[in-house]
Formats: structure tokens, C-alpha cells, sequence
């Protein structure tokens, strides 16, 4: 399967997600621990299908050193026994974000206030901004299927 585009090759899109990557940067050095951002990253392309980010945050956590049981099921952290209580709010938190359309009114009460138990507001605002970042790169790769199965570790981090 080939990309429909290739962004970085168009000037103005090209420079546009040179930004987008800087951010998502700012991000990776914030307060929030690598780990959680990893399995937030692979939860919510889980739940968009994208497969190219899926790849991608499979094998950098992989290589940060998650272990395999729990990339495996972070599909499933709701009943798995792997998860600490704070990446559980985390998933939580970017499952609810994720599916806005499914959850309106969008994020419950309860959910912000079990992440709020685990993360302070520097914390929460990265983790806010990390979902909001997924789910824009989800849509993006979805919309030109950008294909899956060759990405490296460090390739774009």
C-alpha cells in the first residue's frame, strides 16, 4: 500500500508538520512520564485504527523498555492486572477524549477527577495535549493511509 500524500514533500503542509513535530516534542520532554505517553499513544490509535501509529509507539515503547504483556494489553487495561492506578486514569482519560461522538458530553467528571488524583496540572495539561495531538495524528494517517510495518525506533522521535 502506498501514502495518498506525502506530506513533508509539499512546502506549506511540509512546514506545518515540522511545527506539529516540535510539539510533540515539547511534550515527550514534559512532567509526564514517558511510559504513560507511550500507552496513551498506542490506546488511542487503537481505538481510531490507525496502524501507522500503532507501529510506531508499539516499537518505542518497546525499545524504552515496555514489556511485551503489557503492549498487549493495553487493548484490554480495564481488566488487566499490569497498569498502575495512574495509567489507568491516564487510559481512561484518552479513551473518553478519544471518543467524544460515542461519550457526549465528552469527558465525565469522574474520570477528570481520578486523573486529577495522579497528575498535577502540568501533568494533565500534557496529557490533554498528548491525546489531542494523537487523535489529529490518527485522522491524518487514516485520511492518506499511510502505511504500517516499517517504522524504526527513533525514526521520528
Amino acid at each position: 500500500m502506498d501514502a495518498r500524500l506525502n506530506y513533508m514533500s509539499q512546502p506549506n503542509a511540509g512546514k506545518a508538520m515540522k511545527y506539529f513535530l516540535s510539539g510533540a516534542k515539547a511534550l515527550q520532554d514534559s512532567a509526564l512520564p514517558s511510559a504513560t505517553q507511550e500507552l496513551v499513544a498506542l490506546r488511542v490509535s487503537q481505538i481510531n485504527g490507525c496502524a501507522g501509529c500503532i507501529d510506531m509507539h508499539t516499537k518505542e515503547a518497546a525499545a524504552a523498555g515496555e514489556t511485551a504483556l503489557r503492549l498487549h494489553l493495553v487493548a484490554a487495561w480495564r481488566e488487566a492486572t499490569v497498569f498502575t492506578d495512574a495509567e489507568r486514569a491516564a487510559l481512561e482519560l484518552a479513551e473518553e477524549g478519544t471518543r467524544v461522538a460515542d461519550a457526549a458530553p465528552g469527558v465525565s467528571d469522574e474520570v477528570w477527577a481520578r486523573a486529577a488524583e495522579h497528575y498535577d496540572e502540568g501533568q494533565l495539561t500534557a496529557l490533554v495535549v498528548h491525546i489531542s495531538f494523537m487523535n489529529m495524528v490518527n485522522r491524518m494517517n487514516i485520511i492518506t493511509r499511510q502505511p504500517a510495518g516499517d517504522y524504526e525506533p527513533g525514526q521520528l522521535h
